[in-house]
């Protein structure tokens, strides 16, 4: 089978330093598994690499759609899968760098082909939820135990998709993913890389007052503008991109709801639980050669670990 090296790990840990690295290393090409990084216009909320990094080693996935569409995973493994054809013709070893576990997933062990998202049933879901909070996630173990199981409470976004694919096809999630995988057809060379807890907290602190000084306040306000002017949905929070971390807090303090150190204060935990999700994630996934790095960031020295550790 034609290999995929997939580079996994949490936010910030430092992925995609080490990336750009191994990439050259290989004379390959960089694909993003971020599911925020393919929106267009969010540059510094979501950590894109920066432009000269891309035009240093070719990036794909990347500012793929606009802020307000709507892209499901289906169609970013589609999408994929077309990019890697690409690159095995070219007789390299195509690299997938990211920490969302759902693409991750998708790839390595398939993805159920469940009904088409339904927005009117979505936005109803969505404010049942803001009437009383916690009756979604409630009515799903009802429901579907199983799916719920695998679902944090105040993950609403997954809920609601349970919620929806039962209600549209009289099947639970669950028994879809049971009966309706299909993984693509390579060799996955798993790596991932972690840190002490500690260490990536105060890594992710860091990043988030960077963040703001780079100017995400005002990136944030843009890409609202963009959303209202284009898109068709009322409400901001029904854009899938709306509810990326960064994204969504300072939408809160633009809003009125919040002031703006409680909207910083609330990117950095929400960071750091996210961070906690995909520890949680990957742990599910066989199969992963984990490199501690803790103390360590200067990426060639990483990649001199990645390549002992995975013998690549």
């Amino acid at each position: 089978m034609k290999k995929v090296i997939l580079l996994l790990g949490p936010t910030c840990v430092g992925k995609t330093a080490v990336s750009l690295v191994l990439a050259k290393a290989l004379n390959s090409e960089i694909i993003s598994a971020d599911s925020m990084q393919i929106y267009k216009h969010m540059d510094i909320g979501t950590a894109k690499p920066s432009a000269e990094e891309q035009r240093l080693i070719k990036h794909h996935m990347i500012d793929i759609v606009e802020p307000w569409d709507f892209y499901s995973t289906g169609e970013y493994i589609k999408d994929v899968e077309s990019v890697v054809s690409a690159l095995h013709s070219q007789k390299k070893i195509p690299l997938v760098v990211g920490g969302t576990g759902l693409y991750i997933k998708a790839m390595t062990r398939g993805i159920f082909k469940g009904p088409s998202a339904d927005w009117e049933m979505r936005n109803s879901f969505l404010d049942e939820e803001r009437a009383k909070e916690g009756s979604l996630y409630r009515r799903l173990m009802s429901l579907d135990p199983a799916a719920a199981s695998k679902i944090m409470p105040a993950d609403t976004r997954r809920t609601i998709r349970a919620l929806e694919v039962f209600m549209k096809s009289d099947m639970p999630l669950s028994e879809m993913h049971r009966t309706a995988t299909n993984p693509l057809p390579y060799e996955f060379i798993k790596i991932g890389i972690t840190r002490e807890r500690k260490e990536l907290y105060s890594m992710i602190d860091a990043r988030i007052d960077a963040m703001m000084e780079q100017g995400l306040l005002e990136e944030v306000k843009e890409v609202m503008r963009i959303i209202k002017e284009h898109g068709t949905k009322a409400n901001l929070e029904s854009y899938p991109s709306m509810q990326a971390i960064g994204y969504k807090e300072i939408t809160m303090y633009f809003n009125g709801d919040i002031c703006l150190d409680e909207a910083i204060n609330l990117i950095k935990q929400s960071s750091r639980n996210y961070a906690k999700r995909q520890f949680t994630w990957f742990k599910k996934e066989e199969g992963i050669q984990w490199i501690d790095v803790t103390g360590t960031h200067d990426a060639n020295e990483i990649f001199q670990r990645v390549k002992v550790s995975s013998r690549i």
